[in-house]
């Protein structure tokens, strides 16, 4: 006879490093060594021939110890299990299904009670007197545990018997299956006193077979198909959210025409016809499925492990695979399957883990009505360990599973119709069976005051104003008189009572309904006006609302709010699944919205402040068109999470001037930042759009090269488009990429240069508190306040980048009033000389008019001298003894072809100045006409000395080659001052303190 053993894993495992001796009579085979892992997984299979029924298996692991070599022998032993063979051949088809046994260490004095881990194993018993209708190993890596019967109440259950074409059948009687427990547990015992007398080799064997039979005859919920295993999953997944996509990407994001329950049955119920398809098409061999398992004891996920050997291809041989398939979500229509996919037989296969997330939501319907499913399948990879071929690694995956999930996805459409966008986004269809759907005034007002209150009331007046004509006139009684007839009794006291309060109550409910309708304004119905971005939003329905009134109902209206502008809805009486059906248009914009303020009230009257009843942001970047125009949105708030409400909206955000919107917001962009924005490319858009996940109307401006500073600097690209700016760098496969919207940032601050910042100047964006979330891992840090601030640095042109960054913020950010108060202290600030654009702007003086201070021959060729001009340690060294403190400068940057400029700012030390003013310097340098030297231009502006503002000193150096001697330059230094702005003094002083002022300034200079 052959017994196979099939050894899966190792969980909880004391130490890493382990490997597996198998030990079957004098037959003896182990594994290979699993580096690194607490809980290795092998996946090995062994056959060993057996002679004799009752010999036993013994499974030892050991730490594979780096110093035992060839004379040291076997590592450290950190456990031992033995399974009978009997055992195996006593089960149904002599297999026994994937099955944990724990380990245990010899009962001696240094070890008593220690938990060594657990081994998963499959055993199967197949050759000659035994026949079977199986493969020897059929069995896949599954979930399942079995043991002592106190190990059944843990996190696993076995539920072998979940409908599969493949679990055996069970058909124990109830009396044998009580004698076979009772026999295994006294073997077990038996056993566990025998090893207390072995030899030292004998006695570190254990026995803890499980007993496997007893859960298998148990009223078991989990013994039970594959359909109603999904039901009651469904009904445990009530609360818990759909899972984001994977990291990786989305490989398939289509929408099929087919119910969700129905499309999740084709792809993962047992023996699936679609597996098997695709498995042919893509050569996949030696396809095992598991059964599906309930994998925790509350009945709320369920997996199973498929094993199979993929296909050989040009670059990789057939490789064997095992997925591990897990459901994370099965609610109502919604499905959620995580796909872990190992190959150890990969090059690096060890290292890394492929996740697959296949995510199956309610689509939107079609024109004919047809129910329709949304299938998106993303993708990312779970590193085990540290490794440099990480983005080989990523690269080889990620062509791989294109290749993969291409035939997947025209497998998928020959079975299914897919939903053409055509059909998805049919706004005008979906609009026009919303506008027939309304109701009017009429029947609302039908169904508001079609209550009791109202109609006793009517037929109460009906009744007084009939007793009051079939009546005649009475006698003065009591204090009446003529005119004034007051009741005879306390009955018609009370009638009179009840019937005012009645007419009361009816007067509020006709008020409240008029005051309702002319709440909804003039935003219902009309149509948007202008060229440009144009969002419409259909308000179709509400789910749940809360209620503070008595009567558990409210009346509740919505409020929408996008770029500044708001619509409002109808309010809705008396409800809390309120019917709208309405379309609000807001007028075209010039930028494209990111977001969509949505919150609900109730109406309480005109002039009474209305209470929320909940509030979402719906982000326009995290939702493609397709899910916008059928959206179920969750409301926020304390009431709303409560009552769990939600609002279902279709939204449509549309381009009706196409291109030209675009050219037209970059544009005026042009006139903000200053400089010229062309269009980028679609190719390059597209790219951008699928590195962040953008939906496609996101248009790329401008990118920047810089540095990310955290703990340690990361370089990257800054990306900068309508609505987002986004970081991403990929640093030898570690990629770290994050975006947020304009919207969120509150204040961006330039810090000078610094060492930390390796002489460049800092560009810090600080976000409002509790935004940017998504992006917290891009932080440098986050202030007291809750904000998160990140930090860019070393671009290769700091002014053009800030410039820009502040531009569009600007734009995206500011109120008109804001825009307006700004552009008036941008004005105020350009008339001040600390601006260095003020001094560019005079950098061009006549040279005649210039005076020479300074001429010399300096033994120095020109390329020496010019390092006094290129920001490094020798100028710093010669500023810092000319008296001035705080040196800084920024890089040369190209402003014309061959014309270069930087700026510079320091301060004098009071020996230089007994002000200690403060310097901003503009320099230009141009090479000379024969192109043997250099003319370099400087204007300064003086801050915190004696009119300092209405002058600027100009410097102009020309070095070039000297012909007096060999390797020698000559350098003349001219200076002149302008006056950009006169001194004001009383007309008839003007010119006498003209001639007292200029001369002493000229004369210090």
């Amino acid at each position: 006879m052959r017994f196979y053993v099939y050894m899966l894993e190792g969980r909880n495992l004391p130490v890493e490093d382990s490997y597996v001796k198998l030990q079957v009579g004098k037959l003896k085979s182990k594994t290979r060594v699993l580096w690194k892992s607490l809980n290795p997984v092998w996946n090995e299979e062994f056959v060993f021939r057996v002679h004799d029924i009752k010999d036993d298996l013994v499974v030892s692991v050991f730490h594979h110890d780096g110093d035992s070599g060839f004379f040291n022998g076997s590592g450290e032993l950190v456990g031992r299990a033995r399974i009978p063979v009997s055992a195996v051949a006593g089960e149904a088809n002599q297999t026994l299904p994937p099955t944990w046994f724990s380990l245990e260490k010899p009962k001696t004095e240094r070890f008593i009670n220690e938990d060594c881990g657990k081994i998963l194993l499959t055993l199967s018993l197949h050759g000659r007197d035994h026949e079977t209708s199986t493969n020897p190993v059929l069995y896949a890596h599954s979930s399942v545990k079995t043991g002592e019967p106190k190990e059944l109440e843990g996190p696993y259950i076995l539920s072998q018997d979940i409908y599969s074409s493949k679990a055996p059948s069970r058909k124990i009687t109830e009396g044998k299956q009580l004698m076979k427990t009772i026999a295994n547990r006294l073997e077990r015992f038996f056993h566990k006193n025998e090893d207390a007398s072995r030899s030292d080799e004998s006695s570190d064997v254990s026995c803890t077979l499980s007993d496997y039979e007893d859960c298998m005859e148990e009223e078991d919920p989990s013994s039970c198909s594959f359909e109603k295993s999904i039901e009651m999953m469904q009904s445990r997944d009530d609360e818990q959210e759909i899972p984001e996509n994977l990291p990786g990407g989305v490989l398939l994001d289509q929408t099929y025409v087919e119910q969700p329950n129905d499309l999740n049955a084709f792809l993962f119920a047992p023996n699936s016809q679609f597996r098997r398809d695709l498995a042919e098409l893509q050569g996949t061999t030696d396809v095992q499925e598991g059964p599906w398992t309930w994998k925790s004891a509350d009945m709320s996920c369920l997996t199973r492990v498929v094993t199979y050997t993929k296909g050989a291809t040009k670059l990789v041989k057939a490789v064997k695979a095992t997925e591990e398939q897990t459901y994370t979500r099965a609610c109502g229509r919604e499905f959620a399957v995580l796909v872990n996919v190992s190959t150890p037989d990969v090059p690096y296969g060890t290292t890394f883990k492929v996740e697959l997330l296949y995510k199956i939501m309610p689509g939107p319907e079609n024109s004919s009505g047809e129910e329709s499913s949304r299938l998106v399948l993303s993708w990312g990879i779970k590193f085990n360990q540290n490794t440099m071929m990480r983005g080989m690694i990523e690269s080889g995956v990620r062509q791989g599973l294109k290749e993969s999930f291409d035939q997947f996805a025209n497998l998928l459409a020959q079975n299914f119709k897919i939903l053409d966008s055509t059909d998805l986004s049919d706004k005008d269809h979906m609009l026009a069976t919303l506008q027939t759907e309304q109701q009017s005034d009429w029947e609302l007002a039908t169904q508001y005051f079609w209550n009791f209150t109202v109609v006793s009331t009517i037929c109460m007046v009906l009744y007084v104003i009939l007793h009051i004509l079939l009546c005649g006139s009475g006698k003065l009684q009591g204090l009446e008189f003529k005119g004034l007839d007051l009741p005879d009794s306390f009955g018609e006291l009370i009638t009179c009572g009840i019937l005012i309060i009645q007419l009361e109550r009816v007067y509020n409910m006709v008020s409240h309904f008029v005051q309702a309708r002319l709440q909804r304004g003039s935003d219902n119905g009309v149509k948007s006006q202008g060229d440009g971005w144009v969002l419409t939003v259909a308000l179709i329905e509400g789910v749940n609302l809360a209620s503070l009134d008595a009567s558990g109902f409210s009346d509740p209206y919505v409020v929408f709010t996008c770029n500044g502008k708001t619509r409002t809805s109808s309010v809705k009486l008396q409800t809390r699944e309120p019917q709208w059906n309405e379309i609000l248009e807001f007028d075209a914009m010039e930028e494209p919205p990111s977001v969509l303020d949505v919150e609900v009230f109730d109406f309480d009257g005109p002039f009474d402040q209305a209470t929320s009843l909940g509030h979402a942001e719906i982000n326009f970047l995290k939702h493609a068109s397709t899910e916008l125009a059928d959206l179920w949105v969750t409301l926020e708030g304390k009431l709303a999470q409560s009552s769990q409400s939600k609002l279902h909206l279709r939204i449509f955000l549309d381009n009706n001037n196409g291109l030209e919107t675009i050219k037209e917001y970059l544009t005026k962009m042009e006139k903000e930042v200053g400089k010229k924005l062309n269009l980028q490319s679609p190719h390059r858009n597209s790219t951008f759009q699928k590195l962040f996940g953008l939906p496609p109307e996101e248009f790329l401006i401008s990118n920047f090269s810089c540095s990310l500073k955290r703990k340690m600097p990361l370089q990257g690209r800054l990306f900068l488009s309508a609505r987002i700016v986004g970081f991403y760098a990929n640093l030898f496969g570690h990629k770290t990429k994050f975006f947020f919207l304009w919207e969120d940032m509150e204040d961006i601050q330039v810090l000078p240069a610094s060492l930390a910042s390796v002489g460049s100047p800092s560009l810090v964006i600080v976000l409002r508190k509790g935004r940017g979330i998504d992006a917290r891992h891009g932080a440098k840090s986050q202030d007291e306040d809750g904000r998160l601030r990140f930090y860019f640095h070393s671009f290769v042109s700091f002014n053009v980048a800030s410039r820009t960054i502040m531009a569009l913020w600007r734009t995206r950010t500011l109120t008109p009033e804001q825009k307006a108060q700004f552009a008036e202290e941008q004005q105020d600030l350009d008339e001040r000389p600390v601006l260095l654009e003020d001094t560019c702007s005079t950098l061009d003086v006549e040279d005649a008019n210039m005076y020479k201070v300074y001429s010399a021959t300096l033994p120095v060729n020109i390329k020496a001298l010019m390092e006094m001009f290129d920001g490094g340690d020798l100028e710093h060294r010669v500023m810092g003894k000319s008296g001035c403190l705080n040196y800084l400068t920024t890089s040369w940057e190209p402003v014309k072809p061959d014309v270069f400029e930087r700026s510079l700012c320091y301060k004098f030390n009071r020996y230089v100045s007994i002000f200690g003013g403060e310097v901003n310097c503009t320099q230009q340098k141009s090479p000379i006409a024969n192109g043997e030297g250099w003319i370099v231009k400087e204007v300064m502006a003086l801050h915190n000395v004696p009119f300092g503002d209405y002058f600027r000193v100009h410097f102009r150096y020309l070095i070039e080659k000297s012909a007096l001697a060999h390797g020698a330059c000559k350098c003349d230094v001219y200076i002149k001052i302008t006056w950009p702005k006169k001194h004001q003094v009383p007309a008839e002083n003007h010119s006498e303190h003209n001639r007292e002022v200029y001369p002493s300034i000229e004369g210090n200079i």
